[in-house]
């Protein structure tokens, strides 16, 4: 049985649609990882699914699998990845659709220009539903990570980021220090780690380290959560201009009890089948 696919990016973070609805997808933890290994496979840092949405008046569902094997709860670049895939394919013709993930319901939408505009829903900010194990009030909480006692913003997008600002984002200890937050006891369903450089109050720069994938070349999520960890902290204003390693996202949020509004672009790489038994045992 051969699986058809296309490749995407948006900013250079990198995934293997799926397209659940015309065909049957037997995904299993080894086979995500064989689609997504890079010498062995395809070749991403995320896998996403597409299937019909399980509500009236939602457009899709769609899940979202890292490169090792475990599934989250949102995406933001592969939201902007999962409009332009639905509408090429011909499962839409909408313009804004309105996607069911774990991490809540989103709305993607093709804007004139080309670019993909995400309502990307309201922040969560309550520590226990980020969800964050901690007595501190917040929005900052103190981490003991080895020896260095660490100021982060906990938010979660629909998936949980914890935000430190740094003075340089290019000599923040990215991998070194982000495997060891993501797995901190602090966080019980583990956790995508931002570091934050402010440029101006209406530009920043951003790495994440992201759960269960390791450092990418953006975020979307984690850019989203950066700006409402700056705009809380009063470093920013309400709309913000995100450098990442991959590109530039327009990130705006009027404050508490309002959407991110998350704008950037998405591509299409190129498109192909494979064959799940011999990526398998390919698998190393």
């Amino acid at each position: 049985m051969m699986l058809n696919f296309t490749k995407m990016q948006g900013l250079g973070n990198d995934f293997v649609m799926l397209d659940a609805v015309r065909q049957t997808v037997p995904l299993t933890p080894d086979l995500l990882r064989a689609i997504a290994d890079r010498r062995f496979g395809i070749g991403c840092d995320q896998i996403l699914v597409v299937r019909p949405a399980q509500t009236s008046g939602r457009d899709f569902r769609y899940q979202i699998f890292n490169s090792d094997g475990s599934e989250v709860e949102n995406c933001g670049n592969g939201a902007r990845c999962f409009v332009r895939f639905v509408r090429e394919e011909g499962l839409t013709d909408q313009q804004r659709i309105t996607v069911e993930t774990l991490g809540g319901v989103i709305a993607p939408e093709c804007l004139p220009d080309g670019s993909v505009r995400v309502d990307m829903g309201e922040p969560i900010l309550d520590p226990a539903r980020v969800p964050m194990l901690t007595s501190q009030p917040g929005p900052v909480h103190v981490l003991q990570v080895g020896n260095t006692a660490v100021r982060v913003a906990a938010v979660s997008m629909g998936n949980p980021h914890a935000v430190q600002r740094v003075d340089d984002v290019d000599q923040a200890p990215v991998t070194e220090q982000g495997p060891q937050i993501e797995h901190h006891p602090a966080f019980p369903r583990r956790v995508n780690v931002g570091y934050l450089q402010v440029l101006h109050r209406d530009a920043i720069r951003v790495r994440v380290w992201e759960r269960g994938a390791g450092e990418t070349l953006a975020c979307g999520t984690g850019a989203c959560a950066a700006v409402v960890s700056g705009i809380l902290q009063g470093w920013l204003d309400a709309s913000v201009t995100v450098e990442t390693r991959g590109g530039r996202l327009q990130i705006d949020w009027q404050g508490p009890g309002h959407p991110v509004l998350m704008t950037g672009p998405a591509a299409t790489s190129y498109r192909g089948a494979f064959d799940p038994d011999t990526l398998l045992r390919n698998l190393p």
